[in-house]
């Protein structure tokens, strides 16, 4: 147990700031804080690495109910101001910076349905001295789960100003604005009590001693000081006199529990004194916190269980989670393939028709040079033009998955999971950076952070590549689009089972060879209560993740494109044409593919296309489908159609087999190297040699799978 922070830190004074008032929004998980958040700063947001740290958090732009421009700040959920994870140090760093970087106030978002639980965080936080206004939301779900804390009452336990909000009906914002602005006017600032370090007790004694020894004497505040001495740990900047006090208080409380439980204190035995002063601090916390829940919010006695606890049962049982699961995610990848292919044809044809056409007949008209020519209409509209298309597979892929993670059900098919993972012996709580390498693996890699064995973290960098990121998905869906038509939901659902099966597979080969003395670490996962998504909230997630990949997406193809058709552009050898007039397969593009496409002959895509397309997806997989279309448009004349120019060539490169060496290229592309901004951070997270390794790993599995599955499938197609 936890009873204090560690970290760089002031005591808050009545002097603040000039400029913009900075607020930190501070909360345990699934408490509702980033739903808040949203509300309270809307579009006006951004999200990057706090200074220093390699932490994201989001901040965006609030006012005060007097027009006050704030700064806020949604830090990552929290338990404990002792740091057990790089989320938890950051949020104890920023609470306890020096006095002219810590917030001015801390909005404290209170789950009503579980209150004494998160009462332990704000004990933590009313030691630093910051002035706190509580923004107490589900408060739904207590009313449904009994009698939830009175916002009166609770203001007068713990002395703060208390604001019942709803993040998704915008109920109470306008009312926590006004307490915001009148806590940051107020002299003195609202900081709040707590009977936690009660007259009279061993504990509130010592504390009393140390917060004014420490007072003037650091720049941390003193009473969070004198109990982060007390229980044994020693913030930077502390004098060693200082120091030697709490030791001697720490060995004083110790002494007095043995006493207290009949125990007979021994002065030589080794005995660990800071352990035994940090239950006791603990323990003061959390009656604290009991005594003011059973004042504020007395629960009724034969409380029924939820419509939570109920659905739960049926959905986290060992015979029914894991079907269900699959079930759901077939559902997803089927709606997302079928309703997203009508709208895909259509702006496809769009763009390969009157755009491309027109802009054809309009540089023509003006005379422009033929290299000027190909390159507008051969590479970038056609390479943008393929981007367009992936718009409305987005669209509704991260709307179904909005809703699925808005519902509170991701967090249980975290949990199934989960089990499946530990059955295999992977870390449990590694799951969660998996989870994150769906969208993108990038920021999975740096998640492999939580885990707090370097082993784990290790292993999981070199899995996490083959977790199946949003830009393969965008290959997946137009392949199979073409190739297995209204079958193609299924054949993408198989492809991401598949990846957590390699990955499962790949964890078992690579743990004995690499990480033989490794132990399993559980997981702890907070499961939300189920609510029902709404439109708001849901539309600004969609529209934060498509905005997301098309400044991403964009950028990429727009410079692959150019690449490519660059390097089209260039003859291999003198005698086969000039600068843009030679013919695609002598340019030097042409050649380097031509000369690698025998590597994958055995999995039957072995055609030049196929191995440009995997070229540049070794770049980003976003260059996948607009390398296909570039090389496409630059060999055919006229108006080529990417799906019939795909089934020719697989059809010629498969000897008749096509369906089969499609589905052997999408497990390539599946298995392969992500992109190389995931080598970088692959390289960044667990050193250059394994990413060496796992690179080699990833090529060497692509191609054995891609073979086998043509070998095999060639046999049903």
């Amino acid at each position: 147990m936890s009873c204090h922070a560690t970290g760089a830190g002031a005591t808050a004074t009545a002097e603040r700031r000039t400029g913009t008032p900075f607020v930190a929004l501070v909360g345990n998980p699934n408490v509702g804080k980033s739903t808040l958040f949203n509300a309270l700063t809307g579009a006006h947001q951004r999200v990057g690495n706090w200074p220093g740290k390699t932490v994201s958090v989001a901040q965006g732009d609030w006012r005060t109910a007097g027009g006050r421009p704030l700064r806020v700040a949604d830090l990552p959920g929290s338990y404990s101001l002792l740091p057990d994870s790089p989320d938890e140090a950051l949020v104890r760093d920023v609470l306890t910076a020096p006095a002219g970087e810590r917030p001015d106030a801390v909005v404290f978002a209170l789950d009503a349905a579980n209150p004494a639980r998160n009462l332990y965080l704000l004990s933590q936080i009313l030691d630093t001295d910051i002035p706190v206004v509580i923004a107490l939301t589900m408060t739904d779900v207590a009313a449904r789960r009994g009698a939830p804390p009175a916002p009166d009452a609770l203001a007068r336990e713990l002395a703060l100003p208390v604001v019942r909000v709803e993040g998704r009906s915008g109920t109470g914002l306008d009312l926590l604005a006004e307490a915001v602005g009148e806590a940051l006017d107020a002299v003195p600032p609202p900081r709040g009590r707590t009977s936690a370090w009660a007259a009279g007790s061993p504990v509130a004694a010592e504390l009393a001693g140390l917060t004014a020894q420490a007072s003037g004497l650091t720049p941390h505040p003193p009473r969070w000081l004198a109990v982060s001495l007390l229980c044994g740990e020693e913030p930077p900047e502390v004098p060693a006199a200082l120091a030697g006090r709490a030791g001697a208080a720490a060995n004083r409380l110790a002494a007095a529990a043995a006493g207290e439980d009949g125990i007979e204190a021994d002065t030589e035995a080794d005995t660990d004194t800071d352990t035994d002063a940090e239950l006791l601090v603990a323990e003061a916390r959390y009656a604290w916190a009991h005594a003011v829940i059973q004042r504020a919010a007395p629960r009724p006695a034969g409380a029924r269980p939820t419509l939570t606890d109920r659905v739960d049962r049926l959905l986290l049982s060992r015979g029914f989670g894991i079907p269900f699961f699959l079930a759901v995610m077939w559902g997803v990848f089927q709606a997302t393939t079928v309703l997203a292919k009508p709208l895909q044809d259509g702006l496809g044809d769009f763009v390969s028709g009157p755009v491309s056409g027109g802009a054809d007949r309009l540089l023509e008209a003006v005379r422009a040079p033929g290299w000027l020519t190909g390159l507008l209409v051969d590479g970038l509209i056609n390479g943008v033009g393929q981007l367009l298309t992936f718009v409305p597979l987005m669209i509704i892929m991260f709307l179904l998955l909005a809703l699925l993670e808005d519902s509170g059900y991701f967090a249980r098919a975290a949990f199934v999971a989960d089990r499946l993972m530990r059955t295999l012996r992977l870390p449990g709580r590694a799951f969660l950076p998996l989870v994150v390498g769906f969208g993108c693996n990038v920021p999975a890699l740096a998640g492999t952070r939580i885990l707090s064995r370097r082993s784990h973290r290790l292993l999981v960098g070199l899995l996490i590549p083959y977790m199946s990121c949003t830009a393969r998905l965008a290959v997946y869906v137009m392949i199979a689009g073409v190739f297995f038509g209204s079958n193609s939901g299924t054949v993408v659902f198989f492809l991401y089972v598949a990846s957590v099966l390699l990955v499962v597979g790949m964890g078992l080969i690579l743990r004995p060879l690499l990480f033989r003395d490794m132990k399993e670490e559980p997981l702890v996962l907070e499961l939300p209560p189920y609510r029902l998504p709404t439109l708001r909230v849901t539309g600004a997630q969609v529209w934060q993740k498509l905005a997301a990949f098309l400044r991403t997406a964009g950028g990429i193809i727009v410079a692959t494109a150019a690449a490519v058709w660059l390097l089209m552009a260039i003859p291999a050898a003198a005698g086969h044409g000039g600068f843009g007039k030679v013919d695609v397969e002598q340019s030097v593009f042409g050649t380097v593919t031509r000369a690698t496409a025998p590597l994958v002959a055995p999995a039957g895509f072995g055609d030049w296309h196929a191995t440009a397309a995997l070229g540049t997806g070794l770049i980003a997989k976003e260059g996948v489908i607009s390398t296909l279309a570039q090389t496409y448009s630059a060999e055919e004349d006229g108006d080529p159609k990417l799906p019939a120019s795909l089934h020719a060539t697989f059809e010629e490169s498969s000897g008749g087999h096509q369906e089969a060496a499609a589905l052997a290229f999408l497990v390539f592309v599946l298995a392969y190297t992500p992109c190389f901004a995931t080598l970088a951070a692959q390289r960044a997270e667990i050193g250059t040699r394994l990413t060496v390794i796992g690179f080699g790993i990833q090529l060497a599995a692509a191609w054995l799978l891609a073979v086998g599955v043509f070998q095999i499938a060639r046999l049903v197609w």
